[in-house]
């Protein structure tokens, strides 16, 4: 057997000194700082009991990667900046892959393949393989495992959420929010959106106000409502969660896309405060108007002193045609040196004005809108190109999870500054993405890290907090 010679490139001259390249350093792997992630999620055990719930129709006898095996290495790929299937080709011989997904590092066993991750996102199944495919039984034990999956990683997320929680809290705040998500092709129930002037899909996210923990990811066809489907999924996260803490108090907020009076309709009958950004009408125009009169002639007169000033009015009397009573409208009036504008929210919350509207509902300014947006450039949460939608909403909700694993990072690192509040980007280039000589034997895999790395201190520091944090987290 010949071995074939390594590269070998020759550059220019430092002084005296010729500048070599060659590919004969050793197994040498590029995102070993992964290592403080999965020390954290595999005590938790995330990945490993929803693998459990998950439907799984494929025969035992062709199975040679588990379901927490191809979700390990499809979250810890998407961790790492690589999103696709496609990119599995390079990383199923990563020895840093292997061994997040406990495999020893070995050429002779590699991890699954794009195409075998991508049998497992469509639910495929070699049942009955030989039977004229009207014939298969396994095609609706497919179809069912493929809509199970979305309600069960959609379950799991709130059961994740509660059980990682350090003490019961008092109150939890569901933000709630559509977001558009650009399609590659002709996906299955994508459609043509008049607000976003593109083809898409319309997903529905909802997270905790507090600490962003995503706790549903629905996708929806792309011409849909904003507000399709909001009052089941809130249904479902409401009784879950009063499951787990009985006496907790969860107030719910939106922008105008989702106020209907349906998910009004739902929050007054179920005891759930509520906030919803409301968009302007000519009544709420002229019911604000001597209002915003009084605020323009202060700013004329004074606003050299305060070159913003806002006035905060409640309007209790306030009812739309389609309301069976009136509901509580609080109005923001600003006046600015660019002009004057109106903001309108409908709430059940009593607090005065000012304080539902800066204290609570513009919050969401940190909650949706980050985590989405976090999810989308950090996580590439957006490229769902499978043909198929149950394909890409189970694709979504891989991603979602992988989010799940960030905020959880976070938290358990949350007494180290330097990357407490970071973004995936951030926690990527300073943690993830470091450089390791992976060298094995018979009873150890040891990585050998530069010890020139600007970040050496920095991870040892958030590998102690993360070994700290989950100890005395439960772990069924």
């Amino acid at each position: 057997m010949t071995t074939r010679p390594a590269p070998h490139f020759t550059l220019w001259n430092v002084g005296p000194q010729q500048v070599h390249v060659t590919f004969a350093g050793g197994r040498i792997v590029s995102d070993a700082g992964l290592l403080a992630v999965r020390a954290l999620e595999k005590p938790l055990r995330v990945i490993a009991d929803l693998a459990r719930r998950l439907p799984d129709p494929r025969s035992p006898k062709y199975i040679e990667h588990s379901a927490e095996a191809l979700l390990t290495q499809a979250v810890y790929q998407i961790l790492a900046g690589y999103p696709d299937f496609d990119d599995a080709r390079q990383l199923r011989d990563d020895p840093l892959f292997q061994i997040l997904a406990d495999v020893s590092p070995d050429a002779g066993h590699p991890l699954a393949s794009g195409s075998t991750l991508a049998r497992f996102q469509y639910a495929y199944t070699r049942r009955q393989a030989g039977l004229p495919r009207d014939e298969r039984p396994a095609l609706l034990e497919a179809r069912a495992a493929q809509t199970g999956r979305v309600k069960v990683l959609n379950d799991y997320l709130v059961d994740l959420f509660a059980r990682t929680r350090r003490a019961p809290p008092a109150e939890v705040i569901l933000d709630i929010d559509a977001s558009d998500d650009p399609v590659h092709g002709h996906q299955a129930l994508s459609g043509y959106h008049g607000y976003y002037r593109q083809h898409q899909y319309l997903p529905l996210f909802v997270y905790d106000g507090a600490t962003g923990f995503p706790l549903a990811a629905w996708l929806r066809p792309g011409a849909a409502h904003a507000s399709l489907g909001a009052a089941e999924v809130l249904d479902g996260i409401v009784a879950r969660l009063r499951a787990a803490w009985p006496g907790v108090r969860i107030k719910v907020r939106s922008d105008n896309g989702l106020a209907v009076p349906g998910l009004y309709d739902y929050c007054e009958a179920h005891d759930l405060p509520y906030a919803f950004g409301y968009a302007t009408n000519p009544v709420l125009q002229r019911a604000t108007a001597q209002a915003l009169a009084d605020l323009e002639l202060n700013h004329h007169w004074y606003g050299h002193r305060e070159t913003t000033v806002q006035r905060f009015e409640s309007l209790t009397d306030y009812r739309a045609e389609s309301w069976p009573h009136p509901r509580r409208i609080v109005a923001k009036i600003e006046v600015t040196p660019q002009g004057s504008q109106r903001r309108f929210v409908v709430t059940n919350l009593a607090e005065p004005p000012a304080a539902v509207y800066r204290d609570f509902y513009v919050q969401r300014g940190k909650v949706p809108e980050q985590p989405i947006g976090e999810m989308k450039n950090g996580l590439q949460a957006d490229r769902l190109s499978a043909c198929g939608f149950c394909a890409n909403a189970f694709r979504l909700l891989v991603h979602t999870l992988a989010y799940a694993i960030v905020v959880l990072f976070r938290e358990a690192v949350a007494a180290v500054p330097e990357v407490a509040t970071a973004t995936v980007s951030t926690l990527r280039q300073r943690l993830w993405k470091a450089g390791a000589l992976v060298v094995t034997s018979a009873r150890r895999i040891c990585l050998h890290l530069s010890e020139s790395w600007p970040y050496r201190e920095l991870w040892a520091r958030v590998l102690a907090a993360v070994q700290g944090f989950v100890g005395p987290v439960p772990a069924g």
